[in-house]
Order: structure tokens, then C-alpha cells, then sequence
């Protein structure tokens, strides 16, 4: 049971279904634990190791990463007999609904490692590249393709500036925690290395793991900063400290594309986002359709190298995609495809939040990990005391007219068209502008 502090509203007193509903809360938090997704699928690093050793000494081998199915058929059937008993037509019923049946396709997806059971799992949780959802015209692949042909028009790929990536590991774990440090001032978050992480990054509740052979950039530091602990890490602690929902604090997997999204927007709203990275966002879209269609390992890796990535880079995209999959293609992690899906769709969604005058559901998104559908039931849970506002808002967030006058004004200058503009024609807007006033004009001599 939950203790009611002092001088609280108990939101159990005005509706009697929420004391058994919060008593199920309470079980698919503990269930939902067990079920643990990027762990059970990482490629042990040595398997890097030994691939760019042999692909450098002209000798390319397919790799062969472990595959370990993890059996979760208690989990599932505790999930399963949860969800029978849960009342949908109750909004936090129908919230725990999801949130089980999310944890209970993450569970089937890791007993299916390899198989293409794990592909289809994982599109459910993750989505399609080609999927078209009926309120769209456009799937997310078209807008990769679309976001790659745009970057072309800015910028020719052959003058993007290399980044250096020199910054060792410990050097720049310490700039992070001089940055975070007087942020999360009442819940202490270490940044810690980690030898045998895959990824360059990765953030809970209470501590950021950085890759411990990696070599980090100046821009990695804002980046890390606005989507690993301004996002990642704030969510799951204001998620932790709701006194009532604790699946608010555990990271369901229905909620990755809303937080993967909305990590995303962060970068960008706060111009940590560099052109390099939303290329390679766009990249992985492409990289995963293939993949999807039977583009193997290799295959694959190849064409990473081919748009530019060093064989370093191409080979940590890669294993993004085939990890828990199948390396001859077809059976995929479809989660690459997130980032770029829930990127649009929290722009989409703050768009029309701001332009309703709903800043208040702006602040929802902070107050654990929750997808964008979940905002509207939240909202009024949030009346009612059952949600507590976030307890820690990044600073992008603390002032809405800033984020729409950034909306508004990106999404007026997509009029200008950018193909009829080279720059020794600006002056003739100038001289357009003389012509059609011709009385402004000085009288001749």
C-alpha cells in the first residue's frame, strides 16, 4: 500500500478502482524489471575487435555473435493474468494495459532472439521503417530519405567538416559531471566507464556508463548532455518519484519511441545536434530498410562506409541493427528507426500542444517515461494528484514561447525554396524589389 504524506491529496478517496489498479502498478514495475532489453542483446566487444582486425587486414569475415534466447515464460504468464484483471475502460487501466502488454512483446521478443518471431516483436515496440499510420501520407523511411536529400542541399557531403574525436574517456567523463552535477541537485547521478559497454553512452536513474576505449568530440558533450541526462536520466528519476504510479519510473518499452524522440528534439531545440549526427539518424533508417529486405552483415557495413562513417562507426551502427537478429539479413532490431519516427512525432505533437495553448502537457512529457498518447489520460491524473508535476524540467522546457518561436519561425523559412537561391543572386531581390517601385526611384539629373 502506499503511505500518504502528510498535507497530500490521496487520489484514492475520490475513486475507489484506483486502489487495485495501483496494487497492479506496483506488480508489472517489479515484472517489468526482469525484462531487460539492451543488456540481454549487446555484442561482446572483443567480437569488434577480431571483425575490424580482419576487414582492415583484407580478410572480411562475418561475424558471429552469440545468440542467447532468455526464457521469460513465468514473466509472461504473471503479465498475462494481470492483464485479464485490469478494467480499460478505467484510463489508468487502460495505461497499465499497455504498459503489460509492452513488457510482455519485450519478453516473447528476447525468447525469440534470431528468429523472425524477434523481428516482429520488436516492429511492434519499435515500429517499420515503410509503415504508413492513416493520419500520414509519409512513412519514416521517406522522411530519411527526404532528411538526406535536405542535408545534401545545405551542405555538399565532401565539405562537412571532420569532427576530432580526442577526447579520452575519463577526461571527458569528469566535463560531464561538472555539467550535471548542479542540475540534479537532490538526486545524485555518477557518471561511471564501463569497458564492456557497446554503445558510446548509456543512462539510467542514478548513473551515465561511458564507453571506456572511446574517444569523444567537443560536440558530444552538449549532445550527451541534452538527450543521455536532460532526458534519459531526468525522466527516469521524476519517474521515481511519483508517490503513486510506479511504472511511471521503469522505462516500458512503449514509451522508448517518445523518449528516443523527444532526446532527439532536445539535441536540436538546444542546437546541440550537429549535421554529421542527424545524417547519421537518417543513415540508420536506410541501413535498417535494407536490412529488413535481406541486405546482410557485410552488406550493410558497406554501405555505412560508403556515406562517409569510419569502419569504427560503421561497424557500431551495423551491430545496432543485426544485434538479436539474424546476420544474413531479414531479422533485425528495429529500434534505429525510433529515433527518427519519435522525432517527428514529438515535434508534431509540441507543435499542437503550444499552438492549443497546452503548455501544460509540455511539462507531462517530463514526469516519468510515458508516451505521447499516454499525455491526454496523464493530464488529467495530473488534476486529480495522482501525477506529480516533474520534479526536474531541462531548461529548454521551462520557457514554451521560446520552444514555438523555434517552431514557428523553421517552419515558415520550409517556404523559401532553397534550390532557386545561389549567392551572386541575392542582389537581384534587391533590384526586383527597385523595379516595382520605380517613383522611389531618384529623379534623373
Amino acid at each position: 500500500m502506499h503511505a500518504v504524506e502528510p498535507g497530500t491529496t490521496d487520489p484514492t478517496r475520490d475513486d475507489p478502482a484506483l486502489a487495485p489498479l495501483l496494487e497492479h502498478d506496483a506488480r508489472i514495475a517489479r515484472l517489468g524489471a526482469r525484462v531487460r532489453i539492451l543488456s540481454g542483446l549487446a555484442w561482446p566487444v572483443e567480437q569488434e575487435l577480431h571483425f575490424l582486425e580482419r576487414w582492415r587486414a583484407g580478410r572480411v569475415e562475418m561475424p558471429a555473435p552469440p545468440t542467447a534466447p532468455v526464457d521469460h515464460a513465468g514473466t509472461i504468464e504473471a503479465l498475462d493474468a494481470i492483464m485479464r484483471k485490469l478494467d480499460r475502460g478505467h484510463p489508468v487501466g487502460d495505461w497499465l494495459y499497455r504498459t503489460a502488454w509492452s513488457y510482455r512483446v519485450a519478453a516473447l521478443m528476447l525468447s525469440a532472439v534470431g528468429t523472425p518471431r524477434f523481428t516482429e516483436c520488436s516492429t511492434l515496440l519499435y515500429g517499420h521503417p515503410s509503415t504508413h499510420y492513416r493520419s500520414q501520407d509519409t512513412t519514416t523511411l521517406d522522411s530519411a530519405v527526404k532528411m538526406l536529400e535536405i542535408t545534401d542541399q545545405l551542405i555538399d557531403a565532401r565539405f562537412i567538416p571532420e569532427v576530432p574525436y580526442d577526447i579520452p574517456a575519463p577526461l571527458f567523463a569528469a566535463r560531464l559531471r561538472e555539467r550535471i552535477e548542479p542540475f540534479f541537485s537532490d538526486d545524485p547521478v555518477e557518471v561511471v566507464l564501463d569497458p564492456q559497454l557497446a554503445s558510446k553512452a548509456a543512462a539510467g536513474s542514478k548513473v551515465i556508463r561511458l564507453r571506456a576505449d572511446a574517444l569523444f568530440s567537443a560536440l558530444d558533450l552538449d549532445q550527451l548532455l541534452e538527450h543521455e541526462a536532460y532526458i534519459h536520466s531526468l525522466t527516469m528519476l521524476n519517474g521515481k518519484r511519483q508517490p503513486w504510479l510506479r511504472c511511471l519510473g521503469t522505462g516500458a518499452p512503449r514509451t522508448t519511441r517518445t523518449q528516443e524522440g523527444l532526446a532527439t528534439f532536445a539535441e536540436i531545440i538546444t542546437g546541440a545536434m550537429d549535421i554529421n549526427r542527424l545524417r547519421r539518424l537518417a543513415l540508420r533508417v536506410l541501413r535498417l530498410e535494407e536490412a529488413l529486405a535481406g541486405a546482410d552483415f557485410i552488406e550493410v557495413f558497406r554501405a555505412f562506409l560508403a556515406a562517409g562513417q569510419s569502419d569504427v562507426e560503421s561497424y557500431r551502427s551495423t551491430v545496432r541493427i543485426f544485434r538479436g537478429g539474424d546476420v544474413r539479413g531479414r531479422v533485425c532490431f528495429t529500434k534505429d528507426g525510433a529515433y527518427l519516427e519519435g522525432l517527428l512525432l514529438v515535434t508534431a505533437f509540441i507543435k499542437r500542444a503550444l499552438h492549443e495553448n497546452r503548455a501544460d502537457t509540455l511539462r507531462l512529457l517530463f514526469c516519468g517515461r510515458v508516451a505521447l498518447g499516454d499525455l491526454v489520460a496523464l493530464s488529467a491524473c495530473h488534476d486529480s494528484g495522482l501525477v506529480a508535476p516533474a520534479h526536474y524540467v531541462p531548461p529548454w522546457a521551462r520557457y514554451p514561447e521560446r520552444v514555438l518561436a523555434t517552431l514557428a519561425f523553421s517552419t515558415a523559412a520550409q517556404s523559401l525554396r532553397l534550390d532557386a537561391f545561389t549567392l551572386d543572386r541575392f542582389s537581384e531581390h534587391e533590384e526586383e524589389t527597385m523595379d516595382e517601385a520605380p517613383w522611389a526611384a531618384p529623379a534623373p539629373l
